[in-house]
């Protein structure tokens, strides 16, 4: 067995290492070196389940207890790949049901990868167990799932960090110094945020049998039960509406974000969205392939535009923010950021951050996105300096909640064909009774809805 576990001389000679104690101070070494290994759950552990994990493995001292899922094959499949990865080799206890999991096991944190349907329930049960909780974004399907989730967190005093990692990204904190900080951008009052891949599944398989080892009626859970056509995993449950909030909900999420963070915004003033399915209508999705969506502001817009078909408005940055400045433009994404200033000056490039070298495991780990691997490690160093401090981490769950509630304002807008305006301390959508009978899906019985006044 090959211990993946870094050892101190390995971590400090990482291109992340000092951006983790540059951001962590000199207490982050008791982090990162701490005796006691920290007991995790996860739940759900499909591709981004696992890939979460694996980081956290990479940081810390950590003992991987328990693993949840409710298909077997990928839950073995788990279980063998973290008895070669952690330090113990043991193989993780396994569940079917994460409720089950939160009562047998003493964790410290519980890691949510399963779909976006499930978000809500998963992180108030681990933090009414006890556990502090890193979730994957969006962190919820409707607005309401999202206020009771914030709500849990500060009633149980729990660290909730949430996987929007572009916070994490070493390249971007830094354009975000040399650039916004510094003040080289002047006023900004303009943003472009955008997603052209195609990524929008659209096929039309036969509905058929459910297979033995996989028990589709808790990977359903609270959503609407659609007629079984296949292993949901991966791409094709994101091309539903019924279990997340489409692109708008997995990509603009990420960059509204960072766009917030990099410029300090709150709650836009006013959401306004239009869009469809205009293009690809030959399969069973039902989520938008052409979408625009405008977050409003004081003396400011950040427009959002995705489509699944055709060509990038620019190949290099398809994915991407574009912060328009009167000084200059910063252009940005997961893989490079850009300033253009106005007339004379100096354009400054910033490249993705690899650590190939210094985590070779990387190199031979399925799927992995290796241009994000730096930014999650990082992401997960400050989430463990929060719970080692009791403050909150750059990723909060309100300011997860914020973005993805934001995202979901804007396909409500999209739907009612009006612009909506989101009082978050009344919970409400001013002026428009039908919009707020929207805030809140319905649950599939027996699972009941989260209420953020009674979590």
């Amino acid at each position: 067995m090959k211990d993946f576990n870094i050892n101190r001389r390995h971590f400090l000679k990482s291109a992340s290492a000092s951006l983790a104690l540059s951001t962590l101070g000199p207490g982050g070494l008791d982090i990162i070196f701490q005796d006691k290994p920290l007991r995790v759950g996860l739940i759900g552990t499909g591709w981004y389940g696992k890939s979460d994990l694996f980081r956290l493995l990479q940081v810390a001292p950590v003992e991987v207890k328990a693993l949840c899922d409710p298909d077997n094959n990928m839950l073995s499949e788990a279980a063998n790949l973290l008895s070669q990865r952690q330090k113990s080799e043991k193989k993780p206890r396994l569940y079917n049901d994460y409720r089950r999991l939160l009562a047998d096991e003493e964790l410290d944190i519980v890691i949510i990868g399963s779909p976006d349907h499930w978000h809500a329930l998963q992180m108030i049960d681990a933090v009414k167990a006890g556990n502090h909780v890193y979730v994957q974004k969006p962190i919820s399907v409707d607005v309401m799932e999202g206020e009771a989730m914030v709500a849990a967190a500060r009633k149980y005093n729990k660290v909730v960090q949430v996987g929007t990692q572009r916070k994490s990204t070493p390249h971007l904190i830094d354009a975000k110094k040399k650039v916004v900080d510094a003040g080289l951008l002047g006023k900004v009052s303009h943003v472009e945020m955008c997603c052209y891949f195609h990524m929008r599944a659209n096929g039309n398989p036969p509905v058929q049998e459910v297979p033995d080892f996989f028990d589709y009626e808790m990977w359903t859970g609270p959503a609407p039960m659609r007629p079984y056509d296949g292993l949901p995993h991966r791409r094709w449950w994101r091309t539903f509406m019924e279990y997340g909030n489409g692109i708008m909900g997995d990509m603009c999420v990420h960059m509204l974000d960072t766009v917030r963070w990099m410029l300090d915004l709150g709650w836009p003033k006013r959401i306004s969205s239009q869009g469809g399915i205009y293009v690809q209508k030959d399969g069973k999705s039902n989520i938008a392939d052409t979408q625009s969506a405008v977050f409003e502001y004081d003396e400011l817009n950040c427009v959002w535009q995705h489509r699944s078909w055709g060509t990038p408005a620019d190949p290099e940055y398809p994915w991407s923010f574009k912060l328009y400045g009167e000084k200059g433009t910063l252009e940005g994404s997961t893989m490079q950021a850009d300033f253009i200033p106005y007339g004379d000056g100096e354009k400054i490039h910033f490249d993705v951050l690899y650590e190939k070298e210094k985590y070779p495991e990387d190199l031979t780990e399925k799927d992995i996105e290796l241009n994000a691997a730096p930014a999650t490690r990082l992401h997960m160093l400050d989430f463990l300096d929060a719970i080692k401090n009791g403050s909150k981490p750059i990723a909060d769950i309100e300011e997860g909640h914020i973005s993805t509630a934001s995202c979901i304002l804007a396909n409500l807008s999209m739907e009612t064909g009006r612009p909506l305006v989101y009082d978050p301390q009344k919970r409400q959508i001013i002026g428009d009774r039908e919009a707020n009978g929207l805030l809140q899906r319905t649950y599939r019985q027996p699972w009941i809805h989260p209420d953020p006044k009674s979590v």
